[in-house]
């Protein structure tokens, strides 16, 4: 088996496709031998639209992550070596949105219409208005830098999940940790000092909640777990539940409470933990996952170098 280690948004990860190698130095692709899916073996999808095939939107990005819709079905993404949040409109037109952009990773809205985003330059937590205005929601933790804010989502009642997992950036002025744990983060709506919602992983990455705030999803990418929390007044997490064992870069959920991890392609799990389906991404890594478009029955894919969409029969989850 052929196994490569990828190093950049999602810093150093395992991947072992089976009949390619994409191998990465310093943040560039430097060798990629894949083999496109033959999608006339693909079993009837209870999720995909009828006969439904990944779309190549664009690939002129150099690595995209951070998917993230707005209320118009608008998609916001980051090419984070680029340092810059582009937009691909529901129109079809791809948009720049902000550059620099603090190195931004991981982005979800807010009740508000602001996009927050993981501002992994600096280790922060940002709330970027439609004007491109910044505030800093989060710096430190109490006095010292986090590893690396990466995903995140918001709550029903406005409060902010966040994972920290330590991925050296060569753009960074230190090489150790000033916190040791790679934490679940909870910062309140009311914006007030940030705590620590969840511990135990080994690198904690991807999430995504129910809609009706019930639920917390948590992908250990270090520890190959994705696990399940109940959501309890103010934000606490509790009963942690192994909800399938694989981990995941980025996740999202459609209306019916599936669950969508990614890493090789994109894989769908209904709420009970079981495989409903498997997409196939011909760029290798798959780092990312959200729903949009007008009707938010679009997925889109942020893989590699490249944006994709897929039409679905499952709208996202609101």
């Amino acid at each position: 088996m052929l196994r490569a280690h990828l190093h950049y948004s999602s810093g150093v990860l395992l991947f072992a496709p089976i009949r390619g190698l994409v191998s990465f130095i310093g943040g560039a692709v430097t060798a990629a031998i894949l083999v496109i899916p033959d999608w006339s073996l693909q079993a009837a999808s209870p999720v995909r639209a009828p006969d439904a095939r990944p779309r190549l939107l664009d690939s002129s990005f150099q690595f995209t992550e951070g998917p993230a819709a707005d209320s118009k079905g608008n998609v916001y993404f980051t090419d984070q070596p680029n340092d810059r949040i582009m937009i691909w409109t529901t129109d079809g037109r791809l948009e720049t949105f902000m550059q620099p952009a603090g190195r931004s990773n991981g982005l979800y809205f807010d009740l508000r219409g602001n996009l927050l985003a993981c501002a992994d330059e600096k280790n922060q937590l940002w709330e970027i208005d439609s004007e491109k205005n910044v505030v800093v929601l989060v710096k430190d933790l109490g006095g010292k830098l986090l590893n690396g804010p990466n995903d995140l989502w918001v709550d029903p009642n406005g409060g902010v999940y966040f994972t920290d997992p330590f991925y050296k950036r060569d753009y960074w002025g230190r090489d150790e940790k000033q916190i040791e744990k790679e934490n679940v983060y909870y910062l309140p709506p009311n914006r007030s000092e940030v705590r620590v919602a969840a511990g135990g992983f080994i690198r904690p990455n991807g999430m995504i909640g129910s809609p009706d705030g019930r639920r917390l999803y948590v992908a250990d990418l270090g520890g190959r777990q994705t696990y399940v929390y109940e959501i309890g007044t103010n934000g606490v997490l509790s009963n942690r539940k192994p909800f399938v064992s694989m981990g995941s870069d980025g996740m999202t959920m459609d209306a019916e409470g599936n669950v969508y991890l990614t890493g090789r392609g994109v894989t769908v799990f209904d709420s009970e933990g079981k495989q409903i389906d498997q997409i196939p991404i011909n760029k290798g890594w798959t780092a990312n996952v959200c729903f949009g478009g007008e009707r938010f029955r679009t997925l889109f894919i942020t893989a590699m170098d490249s944006l994709f969409a897929l039409d679905m029969k499952v709208g996202g989850a609101q």
